[in-house]
């Protein structure tokens, strides 16, 4: 045969594959959706919850997502897509914290809609820190940290309000003895505080007698008057064999009752309900046990269907933890049924030697729990990596379908999460990189080196770094006490971008001074922006500094606060638009104030010891993006 004839045939055969929907030799397969970066840097645990969540009011005046995350230098963040109104912003909520993805940022909507934000250390300290916004759906207006005193370490906040009592908070957290906690709170008073009003109290306890024992707890409610709460026996990486079970608190009767009403045990009363892992456990509360199935199981996410039935996502793994299979369980109304999804591997991080338990993560969707997100192995052509795939359960459990999400992905993709509230399925977000551990320290100083990808939508400002500049100098080193002043224009709209290179040493003293407004860094034995306006000082909640410093220190949590690092370059915005005075460092909004009037003609630099790389000032106020920009590009 010639070689026209069989390109002739080859090529009849290449266009049937490609008209029957195969691809076609050579073609890179493509995700069905577009990703894209919320942020370079960040992490979570799948245990604080919510992570993310989306909210839109019923007459239009806020739609917006909040997704919160740490990062390697022990910064709490958060980014917030105001769809309404077509913006992104990113937020630091906290510096210089301990550098753990267990502490991420929780969120919850007050009743009178502003944004209440939890976190906490990872169970070395007895408190939660939060914010709240100071207007409605708006965290770029956060006021100052506050601190609720617990008497016992906390991690893993978890808040509700619920309709039957709107006039509370219900905290859930990991809390007395490392067991499942729960608490109610006041809602903030006119000064943002709160207090315990009912509790801290402790759950369950399980196996009674055997030391070192730590349940983990996922939380979901019906928005009216139950909590409930999955959880397991204990850490996996403790026995071989490891339950899952569930109940839910009536916070009308304060009772902890099993899936059918039955009461287990009244909270705050001394007889807590003693969970086991045996037939006796079993016999007696049949209704409490999940699943019994002899591996090392853990919780990925609980939620509820639209039938208030729970239904969660869970993991087996094998008793050498070498390989990890991936669950759906869902209450059918009479009984619990299980179904497996695929295999996962075993655990997902670059890290051989340690957490040998951690999966590459499920997540429920929010609009349909039949469908199960998971990161799972998959050899490309970067090897083999972790990808994400859509599972699809029968409503008999009987069948699953699959779909690959992610192809060829550089870096391992972790821990997914679906945002509840979204109108649009799926709204995912999830990790790509290198995660080695879930500390930063000594041993692994690189820790959770990850960025979080989404398929949302994330708006962009246009960029423009010329319009509008009015001045772009070169100033020089600058030493404690010394000032340069800038005669400018009458500017009622301003944005003052600094590049700075502090004294490591000396890191104080007045930074820019406007009139009768200055921004400085106080003299205390913490380097905290300040600002001054008339005689009042708006206090940064945010240190000058960052966490580096665990990087030299032993693994662990030891609840010590190592002396924050002084970073090389610092990037320190000032913008201004008529009405808001917005502070920025390294393109992260740290401070918002209203002020009203402010008018700039004269700008002072210096008070200070180190040098001023780069002043530009504009006569408008710079977006977000922008000062972004203006950090990478010097």
């Amino acid at each position: 045969m010639s070689k026209t004839i069989w390109f002739l045939l080859f090529s009849a055969l290449h266009g049937i594959m490609q008209l029957n929907g195969q691809t076609s030799i050579g073609k890179e397969e493509l995700p069905p959706f577009t990703i894209n970066t919320l942020t370079d840097k960040g992490a979570w645990c799948w245990f604080a919850d919510p992570r993310a969540l989306h909210y839109e009011n019923e007459n239009g005046s806020i739609n917006s997502s909040y997704i919160g995350y740490i990062d390697v230098d022990g910064f709490i963040k958060a980014t917030q897509i105001d769809h309404l109104h077509k913006q992104t912003h990113e937020v630091m909520i906290r510096s210089w914290f301990q550098p753990d993805d267990h502490n991420n940022p929780t969120f919850l909507v007050l009743p009178d809609e502003r944004i209440m934000i939890f976190y906490s250390r990872h169970t070395d300290e007895p408190c939660f820190y939060y914010r709240i916004s100071q207007n409605p759906g708006d965290i770029t207006t956060l006021g100052e940290e506050k601190r609720i005193n617990t008497g016992h370490n906390t991690t893993y906040p978890s808040p509700f309000i619920l309709s039957d009592d709107p006039e509370h908070i219900y905290l859930c957290w990991r809390g007395i003895g490392w067991h499942p906690t729960v608490a109610r709170l006041t809602i903030p008073d006119e000064k943002d505080e709160v207090e315990f009003d009912w509790g801290p109290y402790q759950i369950i306890r399980s196996l009674k007698g055997v030391s070192g024992v730590r349940p983990y707890a996922k939380y979901a409610s019906n928005g009216k008057n139950k909590i409930y709460v999955a959880y397991t026996s204990t850490h996996p990486d403790n026995q071989t064999v490891n339950w899952i079970y569930l109940n839910y608190i009536d916070i009308n009767t304060k009772e902890l009752k099993d899936i059918k009403g039955n009461q287990l045990s009244l909270l705050g009363e001394s007889q807590l309900h003693d969970v086991d892992i045996t037939d006796a456990y079993k016999d007696n509360y049949p209704l409490a046990v999940v699943d019994d199935s002899p591996l090392r199981n853990w919780i990925w996410e609980l939620t509820l269907d639209k039938k208030e039935n729970p239904v969660m996502a869970t993991v087996g793994i094998s008793h050498d933890k070498s390989s990890h299979d991936y669950y759906q369980i869902r209450w059918t109304g009479n009984e619990w049924q299980k179904t497996f999804l695929t295999n996962a591997g075993g655990h997902f991080h670059l890290s051989p030697d340690i957490e040998k338990c951690y999966s590459g993560g499920l997540a429920i969707d929010k609009l349909n729990p039949q469908i199960i997100y998971g990161s799972v192995p998959v050899e490309g052509k970067f090897g083999r990596i972790y990808e994400l795939k859509k599972f699809i359960v029968s409503a008999d459990g009987k069948s699953v379908t699959e779909e690959q999400l992610t192809f060829n992905s550089p870096k391992n993709n972790a821990r997914p999460f679906d945002i509840a509230g979204g109108t649009t399925s799926p709204t995912l977000l999830w990790m790509q990189g290198d995660y080695y551990d879930w500390i930063v320290s000594a041993q692994r100083p690189m820790g959770y080196s990850t960025a979080i990808k989404t398929t949302m939508y994330i708006p962009k400002a246009e960029i423009d770094l010329d319009k509008g500049l009015v001045l772009d100098r070169i100033i020089g080193n600058m030493t404690t006490g010394k000032q340069k002043s800038f005669r400018t224009p009458k500017l009622e709209n301003f944005s003052i971008a600094l590049t700075l290179s502090p004294n490591r040493l000396d890191l104080q003293g007045v930074i820019i001074q406007i009139n009768d407004l200055s921004y400085e860094v106080n003299k205390g034995d913490l380097p905290y922006p300040v600002l001054t306006s008339k005689g009042k000082q708006y206090v940064s909640s945010n240190v000058l500094g960052n966490s580096n410093a665990w990087k030299k220190q032993p693994r662990g949590t030891n609840g010590r606060w190592y002396t924050p690092e002084t970073d090389d370059v610092y990037h320190l915005t000032v913008s201004y638009d008529g009405t808001i005075l917005r502070t920025f460092i390294n393109g992260l909004l740290d401070q918002s104030v209203p002020i009203k009037g402010l008018l700039l003609s004269e700008v002072t630099v210096g008070g200070f010891s180190g040098a001023v790389e780069k002043l530009l000032i504009y006569n408008r106020s710079l977006s977000q993006d922008e000062i972004k920009t203006l950090k990478k590009a010097q």
